[in-house]
């Protein structure tokens, strides 16, 4: 069973995620874009404790985006959770141009794709931001409420990382950013 409840620290991440829109020069949404934002209510039950494996020894890898360029990330470990019963991993993974500007150094990138992708969410899959310090000896709690969707959800011409296939998962993730409900903007390419 879903459990619901009002959650003003989400509520209050909300509102910066579609303030940062409005933020970004190269935003894919306009003011007038952000009514057509749509959201599951809060999950606590998405409010998940998952343990860390760290890769001891990462490797650079290119993750290929919906534009058919490719990004330079390393693997950073992988998740272990349950999600309804069923044992689930996710890996993490360090873009490795951005943890080269010094304010974004310990960020961690979440890609994902679950049973609601097509459905109620992003075909392409979710994304979630994290951060090295939020895990804690070895254990984390991944908070699906605050999963988006990347800029290619709402227009074309926008190189977001495919979630790779280690990243699949086989449950319905019935929280955060369900699937756009305005119409898909067209943009040329810039990388």
């Amino acid at each position: 069973p879903t459990v619901v409840s009002k959650d003003p620290v989400l509520e209050k991440h909300r509102e910066d995620y579609k303030n940062s829109f409005l933020k970004d020069p190269r935003s894919p949404l306009a003011e007038a874009d952000l009514v057509h934002l749509d959201f599951y209510p809060n999950n606590e039950n998405l409010k998940v404790k998952a343990h860390f494996e760290e890769d001891l020894k990462p490797v650079p890898f290119k993750m290929p985006t919906y534009s058919g360029q490719e990004k330079d990330f390393v693997r950073y470990g992988t998740f272990l959770f349950e999600v309804d019963g069923k044992e689930c991993s996710l890996e993490v993974y360090r873009n490795l141009r951005v943890v080269s500007m010094p304010q974004y150094r310990d960020v961690l990138f979440l890609p994902f794709k679950d049973e609601t992708n097509d459905e109620d969410t992003y075909g392409g899959g979710r994304y979630m931001d994290l951060r090295i310090g939020d895990i804690v000896d070895h254990s984390i709690v991944l908070d699906f409420n605050r999963a988006y969707n990347p800029w290619c959800a709402f227009s074309d011409g926008y190189n977001c990382p495919i979630p790779p296939f280690s990243n699949h998962l086989d449950v319905a993730i019935v929280a955060g950013e369900k699937m756009y409900k305005g119409s898909k903007k067209k943009r040329k390419e810039d990388g």
